[in-house]
């Protein structure tokens, strides 16, 4: 009789405030995603510099079978390049326009999402991004003793 009792309260709670959800803060941040499906993302502030948009573009062309979360409450001049190609790579995607999804430029614009945990440990697109100072010239290492040279200058 309690289990009947429990399972009638449980309705009654879910039907008031809605079905609980898991970690609803992560999902809010990821566009309705887990952190742990996430394989890249870009916010706002990355998506109105054009100079993500190819690292992020060869990602998307990496994993056709993952789905890109589009923030849609960014404005469509913006978004507009990255759907075209996921739908040119036959790349499922998903236009989320809620108002929990912030348009702030650190707010999430784009997030590409495998259906299953990946756990990525950096998605920022920032960090897809070819270092071009190590392409430039090699950094030269000191030996130790320059560095004790440079200590007693000092």
């Amino acid at each position: 009789m309690t289990n009947n009792s429990n399972d009638v309260n449980t309705r009654l709670q879910d039907a008031t405030h809605g079905t609980p959800k898991l970690n609803p803060d992560e999902q809010r941040k990821y566009l309705g995603t887990f952190r742990e499906r996430v394989a890249i993302t870009m916010s706002v502030g990355q998506i109105k510099s054009t100079q993500y948009q190819d690292t992020f573009i060869q990602e998307l062309k990496k994993h056709p079978d993952y789905q890109l979360l589009i923030n849609g409450n960014v404005s469509q001049e913006l978004i507009g390049p990255y759907m075209k190609v996921a739908s040119q790579i036959s790349l499922k995607f998903t236009i989320k326009t809620d108002d929990i999804y912030t348009t702030t430029d650190e707010g999430l614009a784009l997030v590409l999402a495998a259906k299953e945990s990946i756990n990525i440990q950096d998605v920022d697109v920032a960090s897809f991004q070819p270092s071009k100072a190590a392409d430039d010239k090699p950094e030269k290492s000191e030996s130790l003793l320059d560095k004790l040279k440079n200590s007693f200058l000092k």
